[in-house]
C-alpha cells in the first residue's frame, strides 16, 4: 500500500534544490515568493565553475550546508542525512534515509532528497514496502517505487534526504546581512564551500570565459550552468527589488546601485542563454567560433557588472 502526501511536488526550476524546497514549502503553505528563496539563501548571488569543461555539476557540487541555515530566517528548518558511497557510515545513512522519510510522511511532512532519477534534487511525496515515490525532473512513474536500498546506487553516490517543516522568520534585516555575507564569502571560493576542482566568484566566470574561449566547454554543462546562472541572477534582480519594499528607504539608493549592475548580469547571461539553449542546442554549439565570440563578449560584460553588484552587496552590509 502506497502512503502518500497529495499535492505534494517539486516546483519546475533549474536549481532543482530550491524547486524542491519551494514545493514543500508550497505543500505546508509557507508563503515564501520564488525570489525571497532565492536571495535569502544566498543562491540567487553564487556561481560554481568547473575547472574543466563548464562541466553540468557545477551548479550542484559545492557545500550548500550554509542555505538550511539561511533558509531557517525565512520560515522553515530543514533535517537530514548525508553521506557519500566512500565512506564507512554509507549503507546504515541508507537506511536512516529510509526511516526518516516514513517517519516524515507518517507525520504529513515533505520531504526531498538527490538522484532519485538523473543527477538532479526530488521532492519525495510518497512510500511503500518498496520503496520511494517522487516528483521532479524527468521522473519516470514507470520506475517507481526506487528501492529504498537502491539509493545512491549511483556513479556519483551520494546520499541527501531531508524534511522540510515550518519554523519562524527572522526580521528581514538580519535575513538580508546573513545573506549577502555568505555570497561575499563564498564568491572568494574558501574550502569549505568550494571543491578543489570547481571555482565561484569572480574566478569561476574567468574560467566560464577561458574555457569556451579554447573550444573546450562541454555542450551539456555549458547550455545547463547558462540556465542555472541566468536563473540565479534574474531572481537576485527580483530579491532585491522586494528587499527595497521591505527596508527603511534610505537604503533605496544602495539597493538601486545593486540592481543594476546585478540586471546587466542577468541580461548578458541571457544573450548566452539565447546563444546556447538547453533543450534546442546542436552539436557544434561550443566549437562554432561565431557563437563563442558573441557569448565570450557577454560572459565579460556579465563578469565585470558581477564585479560591481559584489561591491554593492558589501556596502549594503556595512550599513545594515
Amino acid at each position: 500500500m502506497v502512503k502518500k502526501l497529495e499535492n505534494l511536488k517539486w516546483k519546475p526550476m533549474w536549481v532543482s534544490h530550491l524547486g524542491c524546497i519551494k514545493g514543500c514549502l508550497d505543500y505546508l503553505e509557507i508563503d515564501i515568493s520564488d525570489a525571497w528563496l532565492f536571495g535569502a539563501t544566498g543562491h540567487a548571488f553564487i556561481i560554481n565553475i568547473a575547472k574543466k569543461e563548464v562541466c553540468p555539476s557545477g551548479p550542484t557540487a559545492w557545500h550548500t550546508e550554509k542555505m538550511f541555515e539561511l533558509g531557517k530566517n525565512i520560515g522553515y528548518e530543514i533535517d537530514g542525512v548525508f553521506s557519500h558511497k566512500q565512506k564507512p557510515d554509507f549503507v546504515p545513512t541508507r537506511k536512516k534515509a529510509w526511516e526518516l522519510v516514513k517517519k516524515s510522511i507518517d507525520k504529513g511532512i515533505p520531504c526531498y532528497g538527490w538522484e532519485l532519477g538523473v543527477p538532479e534534487f526530488y521532492v519525495v511525496n510518497g512510500y511503500d514496502d518498496v520503496g520511494y515515490y517522487y516528483s521532479g525532473a524527468l521522473a519516470d512513474p514507470t520506475k517507481m517505487p526506487l528501492p529504498w536500498e537502491k539509493l545512491a546506487d549511483t556513479k556519483i553516490g551520494v546520499i541527501e534526504m531531508y524534511s522540510v517543516k515550518s519554523g519562524k522568520p527572522a526580521d528581514d534585516i538580519f535575513t538580508i546581512k546573513q545573506a549577502f555575507e555568505f555570497v561575499l564569502e563564498h564568491a572568494k571560493s574558501p574550502e569549505k564551500w568550494i571543491f578543489p576542482n570547481y571555482r565561484a566568484g569572480l574566478d569561476g566566470f574567468d574560467i566560464w570565459i577561458k574555457t569556451l574561449e579554447q573550444g573546450d566547454a562541454n555542450e551539456h554543462g555549458m547550455a545547463y550552468n547558462t540556465e542555472v546562472w541566468h536563473e540565479c541572477r534574474y531572481f537576485a534582480v527580483e530579491f532585491l527589488k522586494q528587499a527595497k519594499e521591505r527596508l527603511d528607504k534610505k537604503y533605496g539608493p544602495m539597493l538601486d546601485e545593486a540592481i543594476t549592475h546585478y540586471d546587466l548580469v542577468a541580461r548578458n547571461l541571457k544573450r548566452v542563454e539565447e546563444l546556447y539553449p538547453f533543450h534546442t542546442r546542436k552539436p557544434g554549439y561550443t566549437k562554432d567560433k561565431i557563437r563563442i565570440k558573441k557569448a565570450v563578449e557577454a560572459l565579460k560584460a556579465a563578469r565585470n557588472a558581477e564585479e560591481s553588484g559584489l561591491k554593492s552587496l558589501a556596502k549594503i552590509v556595512n550599513a545594515l
